[in-house]
């Protein structure tokens, strides 16, 4: 960036986008080679070897994503689960970390499966109650993990806050911002040490391209052992991916402000109807933590779940019944989709039977309250 000090929207379009120098092309080269020449004794010819330890075009997607999140330096992976699992394994073993007891599935099951194996306990709090995160730390912890806006029920935390328990108590904070983007909140200014992306949702933006991310305050230890482990073991992402996800990162602020603008609309459509017991978006007055929400970040994101008064059976009829919405998992891509969550997540679900996941699409919004008319009883 030959700006450092510009906007977060040119900074969007800018970063990891410079022409190439051997062609002058201004679309960002994709380069699919798995090897790359060096000398007789190993030395490099042009900084690379092998594609699963560092690729030209996956150097241009960290370079943007450190650049969007405000840090020193990025890493991407084949998939958010794979830079999840890359970061909370890269923790010394025979700790103990502290999640949300609002998260995302994935999250959830890796805690209670997987980590325990490398000696990894996690502790389920309610991350908007600053005491209860105080008390999980209070006999040690070497991370904290937040995910604001929260998946699927949107709960809000005080990162700042947080971020001043965890460095009080010498532990990470590490913020999944998936829902949010960079564009809408930047974690790191608020005092976290990583953030976590599933760049598959918004940075990809179009759902055709599988992707995680990892963007570090500091080029320190932490990012020394994230980036060593992703290398041995080979959660890489591909070239194309890269490629893919970078031409999406031009067009994510422009694409969450129609995200931001149509799902505001859709919220406040459907807390006016009674067969609606709960909307969960950070948006809303009723919402918690909205004065969090608005201190925070600088609009409100593209997702919500309602929550029905007609329990399970209304949430799958009403869910049956759109035309618009697509039933399907994911978000963040142009399509509107619906997701009852409890189905998806597995044998033991703990999202509530009557809540439905909503990711706001880019159609006209006439559209969308139409269907979302016609589909209520």
């Amino acid at each position: 960036m030959k700006a450092p000090d510009a906007k977060l929207e040119t900074i969007a379009v800018h970063a990891g986008g410079e022409p190439d120098p051997a062609t002058g092309a201004l679309a960002p080269p994709l380069h699919f080679a798995t090897t790359f020449q060096h000398g007789a004794a190993g030395e490099r010819v042009a900084g690379y070897e092998y594609q699963r330890e560092g690729n030209p075009t996956n150097d241009r997607l960290c370079t943007a994503i450190a650049a969007l999140e405000g840090g020193e330096a990025a890493l991407t992976f084949a998939s958010g689960m794979a830079a999840i699992t890359a970061l909370l394994e890269s923790i010394p073993t025979n700790s103990r970390i502290v999640i949300p007891d609002d998260c995302y599935t994935g999250l959830r099951v890796l805690c209670a499966e997987f980590l325990p194996e490398r000696g990894l306990h996690a502790t389920h709090v309610d991350m908007a109650d600053l005491d209860a995160v105080r008390a999980a730390c209070a006999d040690g912890v070497a991370a904290i993990w937040a995910e604001t806006p929260s998946n699927p029920r949107l709960r809000v935390c005080d990162i700042a806050a947080v971020a001043d328990i965890a460095h009080t108590h010498g532990a990470l904070l590490v913020c999944d911002n998936t829902f949010a983007t960079p564009i809408l909140q930047r974690p790191l200014a608020l005092g976290a040490d990583v953030v976590m992306h599933s760049t598959t949702k918004y940075f990809g933006g179009h759902s055709d391209v599988l992707g995680g991310a990892l963007a570090f305050a500091r080029c320190d230890e932490v990012y020394d052992r994230v980036a060593h482990r992703l290398h041995v073991t080979g959660a890489s992402l591909a070239p194309f991916s890269a490629w893919l996800t970078l031409r999406g990162c031009r067009s994510l602020p422009a694409r969450m402000a129609w995200h931001c603008r149509n799902t505001r609309r859709v919220a406040e459509f459907l807390a006016a109807r009674d067969e609606i017991e709960r909307v969960n978006y950070p948006g809303l007055d009723t919402h918690p933590e909205h004065a969090i929400a608005a201190r925070q970040m600088s609009d409100f994101g593209g997702m919500l779940s309602i929550e029905f008064r007609g329990g399970r059976d209304a949430a799958l009829a009403f869910a049956g019944r759109l035309k618009l919405f697509i039933n399907a998992t994911s978000l963040g891509g142009c399509e509107s989709l619906v997701e009852h969550r409890a189905s998806v997540e597995g044998p033991k679900p703990v999202s509530p039977q009557n809540l439905l996941r909503i990711s706001v699409g880019l159609e006209h919004i006439d559209d969308l309250l139409a269907d979302l008319e016609q589909a209520l009883p």
